[in-house]
């Protein structure tokens, strides 16, 4: 009698590995290694999450249906073509478990975000990575990768871990190159810390054309990880194929209610876009001033940046020492980045100190 093994496309999956909180021996420490908003959450969704609670003994709105609404008033969209899911992530599976499977490909960038092989895998379908451009989106290396069995294409914009950012032609021009049996699948998760000049162009793409997927989140910069709330917006054919296999009952009513207030919380977004960017501005700038030592910051666009060690001190160690001082960030060897470290831009007084600890690990290292 043979046992019970899972499909070999199952067993292929490298799990998703999230940000460490706590240090080897078990010490709580300041965590910049998830991206979380060091501001906390907006006091309009905390207050709106709390009345919410009233409720625990009745199954939340299964369609999501007043924050759908609120969403297509904040973005000027169609509610009816808004899905709503645990987290981005789930988001960025349905689209796979739509449009892919066995004998398909899926397509995505070197150095793009670790759930895109894995929703891959999980419906059968074969990851394909394209080369980057200096951990950059390379438009052309991806159109290169497409073939006939390409059936989904994920770009992050700005990218995770790299930061990057793809202009609105070269993404126009990304989407021009591929066939109509293929969905581009554009994930949003940090697009609130752009500037409104760099506006990639993707809901108008979504809007207009078949095979555009638009993914977002309240996870980042709304402060709304615990909840995960992530949605997307796309054409009406690919909106009800993935609904067809979303889980029934997937946002709490709290986090509903929670993240519709979010979306009202202007001066609080607006709040924590600018932190971000006077602090990521100021670490990208002491990075540089250690660039005789190796280090060097891919220019970033998001709420993290990502630091390449290419002198005597390694990431290995760096990540090690940041340990030692109390700050996790994330070091990415799994994902072809030994020689990289995405720090989260946290709070003043964490930004300076993970700064001054790099420092002085470089000059220890000679």
């Amino acid at each position: 009698m043979s046992d019970l093994t899972p499909k070999p496309w199952i067993e292929a999956i490298s799990p998703y590995v999230p940000g460490r909180s706590t240090t080897d021996d078990g010490r709580k420490v300041h965590k910049l290694s998830s991206n979380e908003n060091p501001l906390g959450t907006s006091r309009q969704a905390r207050d709106a999450f709390l009345a919410a609670v009233t409720t625990l003994d009745r199954y939340p709105d299964a369609g999501a249906a007043a924050l759908r609404e609120a969403i297509a008033a904040k973005y000027g969209i169609e509610a009816e073509r808004i899905i709503h899911g645990t987290g981005s992530d789930d988001v960025l599976h349905l689209a796979a478990g739509g449009f892919a499977g066995q004998g398909d490909e899926v397509l995505y960038v070197r150095y793009g975000f670790s759930v895109y092989p894995i929703a891959a895998r999980r419906v059968g379908a074969e990851p394909i990575e394209a080369d980057d451009k200096d951990y950059a989106t390379d438009v052309d290396a991806l159109l290169a990768r497409v073939t006939p069995r390409t059936r989904v294409l994920y770009i992050a914009n700005p990218n995770n871990p790299t930061g990057t950012y793809t202009s609105r032609s070269e993404l126009k021009r990304l989407h021009a190159g591929l066939p109509g049996d293929c969905l581009l699948v554009v994930d949003q998760a940090y697009s609130e810390y752009l500037d409104p000049e760099d506006d990639d162009g993707a809901f108008d793409l979504a809007r207009t054309e078949p095979n555009v997927l638009v993914t977002r989140t309240f996870s980042k910069i709304h402060g709304l990880a615990a909840e995960r709330i992530g949605w997307a917006y796309g054409p009406a054919r690919v909106i009800q194929a993935m609904y067809k296999i979303r889980a029934p009952f997937n946002v709490s009513t709290a986090g509903q209610h929670a993240a519709v207030a979010a979306l009202d919380a202007d001066d609080f977004v607006q709040a924590s876009h600018d932190h971000n960017l006077k602090w990521r501005t100021w670490f990208e700038g002491e990075i540089a001033a250690m660039g005789n030592k190796g280090l060097r910051a891919v220019p970033s666009k998001a709420n993290f940046s990502l630091v390449l060690f290419e002198g005597k001190l390694t990431a290995e160690e760096a990540y090690k020492g940041l340990m030692d001082c109390g700050y996790i960030v994330r070091w990415l060897p799994n994902q072809g980045l030994a020689h990289g470290l995405r720090i989260t831009i946290g709070t003043e007084e964490e930004i300076k100190a993970v700064a001054a600890a790099l420092r002085e690990l470089v000059e220890q290292a000679g």
